[in-house]
């Protein structure tokens, strides 16, 4: 399994917008083969500041059954005009022995 998480800075005063159009976009992203799971999640301390964590099968998946799709450029396309910045977006791998949570 790997972990994609991506930090989003969301623009001042946009928050709020970002989060429902996310509720829509989201639709194409759950949607895609070999995702296992994604939630989005919002910060405390910076309001403007969004977590998203997605659980795809293998790291393949996520590239060939979203990234390099339609349904990438229709999420995308929903969420671009609320971004203050280019996401950061990095994978992980679990470590053996941790339980999941």
């Amino acid at each position: 399994m790997i972990i994609e998480l991506a930090v989003i800075e969301v623009g001042a005063g946009r928050e709020d917008d970002f989060a429902a159009a996310y509720v829509k976009a989201s639709e194409y992203l759950v949607g895609a083969e070999g995702c296992i799971s994604a939630t989005m999640t919002r910060g405390v301390e910076s309001p403007s500041r969004f977590v998203g964590v997605v659980r795809w099968e293998s790291i393949e998946a996520h590239r060939k059954n979203f990234r390099g799709t339609d349904r990438y450029t229709s999420y995308a396309n929903l969420l671009k005009d609320y971004l203050a910045a280019p996401p950061s977006v990095e994978h992980y791998t679990v470590i053996d022995g941790v339980p999941a949570l």
